[in-house]
């Protein structure tokens, strides 16, 4: 089973689609993030949680 590192990331109130989007872009290209899950709260806010893999090296010698 893969393993895997979060990241979580509260966007408040007011913050629009486009620049959540621009967000999350960002950290998918240069961090190698993927989406895990996104919750919209009733008052606008945003929580994120983004994955990615964690790659464990094994010894050759």
């Amino acid at each position: 089973m893969a393993e895997y590192t979060y990241l979580v990331l509260k966007l408040p109130r007011g913050t629009s689609r486009d620049a959540a989007r621009q967000l999350m872009t960002e950290h998918a290209e240069y961090g190698g993030w993927e989406l895990h899950r996104l919750r919209l709260y009733p008052d606008g806010s945003r929580r994120i949680q983004l994955r990615r893999k964690i790659i464990r090296q094994v010894r050759t010698l």
